[in-house]
């Protein structure tokens, strides 16, 4: 079973559905701002952030797939990054739910040097409180569904990299 997913995880396939993934969840974002005019939250950006830099990963592991520990390093930075957007999403569905209640203001918290929200604010930059994210289907909101989709790409995540960093090793 490992062997098998070593094999995925060292496809460009898998690297390129990342991608797509991360750019699907982008658009989904920004129709849900700029076409139904539901304004981010701090916690929404910081989720934006994260599958920015899983699309970054994704495309380099594209590219440096081939080298067995690169590839594991790639596989355990989206662990990573799948770790911080399960917190991210339980701080927006505990802010939704009334459960947590974090600091949620309207800064987005990046250094001087990397002023994404100065530099792209139609994507980036934070407009509105946290309070509640919109629904998507079937009464579903979107802090239900990101919760999910977290648990998923976490157990996925750290299943590739398990897989990855054991058969690197074998070898």
């Amino acid at each position: 079973m490992l062997g098998k997913l070593a094999i995925i995880g060292k496809s460009a396939w898998y690297w390129l559905a990342l991608v797509l993934l991360g750019l699907a969840s982008e658009c989904v974002a920004l129709y849900y701002q700029h076409v139904l005019d539901d304004m981010p939250c701090v916690l929404c950006i910081h989720v934006r952030l994260l599958m920015l830099v899983l699309i970054v990963v994704a495309l380099v592991a594209v590219f440096l797939r081939r080298f067995k520990w690169l590839n594991a390093l790639a596989h355990l930075l989206t662990v990573l990054v799948a770790a911080v957007l399960l917190e991210r999403s339980y701080q927006l569905l505990g802010t939704e739910r009334g459960f947590t209640f974090g600091d949620c203001g309207m800064d987005l918290g990046l250094p001087g040097w990397l002023a994404l929200d100065s530099w792209f604010p139609a994507v980036f930059k934070v407009q509105t409180s946290c309070g509640y994210t919109p629904e998507l289907l079937f009464g579903i909101t979107m802090a239900e569904a990101l919760i999910v989709f977290s648990v998923v790409f976490v157990l996925v995540s750290l299943a590739m990299t398990l897989a990855s960093v054991l058969t690197a090793s074998n070898e």
